[in-house]
């Protein structure tokens, strides 16, 4: 073998280069994998928010349901039965009228709808759209 100084040695300005470049890489590619993965993040609670919210949906209707017809008067009680921690709004619409229950809710909430059968009196019974928001 022989012995030879100048073999395998490279200009420091290149090494620092070839340093710098990878470097580079690194931060790029760490940067770019941390967006992807808080898109993907946002996008499973976005997924589980309106999983809760069709919950809360089925909640609502259930519980102003009386006799399989959903009454106004009862869409209070309803959002009183929403999950901790979150505020309900509800909205029963019918081409008779428009009710709503909970506090006015912003345009971010996850949003839910449901055909009903609704009771508006003595042999007055509508088909009806219910739409409950929900959020923190």
């Amino acid at each position: 073998m022989s012995r030879s100084s100048a073999r395998g040695q490279v200009a420091p300005e290149v090494a620092l280069a070839a340093v710098f470049v990878v470097t580079a890489g690194l931060a790029l590619y760490a940067g770019v994998a941390a967006d992807v993965l808080d898109a993907l993040g946002a996008g499973r609670e976005r997924e589980a928010g309106q999983r809760l919210a069709a919950q809360t949906a089925d909640r609502v209707a259930d519980t102003a349901r009386v006799d399989g017809a959903v009454r106004p008067a009862r869409l209070a009680a309803g959002v009183a039965d929403g999950p901790a921690g979150y505020r309900v709004n509800a909205t029963l619409l019918t081409r008779a009228g428009r009710w709503t229950a909970g506090p006015a809710p912003p345009a971010r909430a996850h949003l839910a709808e449901r055909r009903v059968a609704t009771y508006l009196g003595p042999g007055r019974v509508r088909p009806a759209v219910l739409r409950v928001r929900m959020w923190r």
